[in-house]
């Protein structure tokens, strides 16, 4: 069965973000054009960001979302210092939500994003419901 991976980035039980991929089938269209099921979505926002661009430390917020790089390369970075690039074309789906009843902290939770390279960085955000 041919499938695709569902990169995502989402909240261990010690309470710090990870990335980790999921597969999901393509099983239904056609041999030309293989579908996954249809899955609900709750709008969209497009962002520009500018050369140098960096985030300070942050969860997802109430829903998660698709983060599909349109233009230019984006880095995650961490808590544990890993910093992965996506660059236009690639995706992951951001669910790192701030544990329940936990209080933000910058030291533990959450992830920063930053613009890599020469180009603007262009991307959009596809809500879950």
């Amino acid at each position: 069965m041919t499938t695709f991976t569902k990169t995502i980035l989402f909240t261990d039980t010690d309470g710090k973000a990870r990335f980790k991929d999921e597969v999901i089938p393509l099983g239904e269209g056609s041999p030309a054009a293989m579908l996954s099921e249809l899955f609900a979505s709750g709008g969209y926002q497009l962002r520009h960001s500018p050369v140098g661009f960096r985030s300070q430390f942050h969860c997802t917020g109430a829903a998660a979302q698709w983060v599909f790089i349109l233009q230019g390369r984006m880095g995650i970075g961490l808590q544990d210092g890993t910093l992965r690039e996506f660059k236009a074309g690639e995706h992951f789906y951001s669910a790192d939500h701030l544990p329940a009843d936990a209080t933000f902290d910058a030291a533990l939770h959450g992830h920063w994003s930053c613009q890599i390279g020469e180009d603007p960085l262009v991307t959009l955000f596809v809500r879950g419901t």
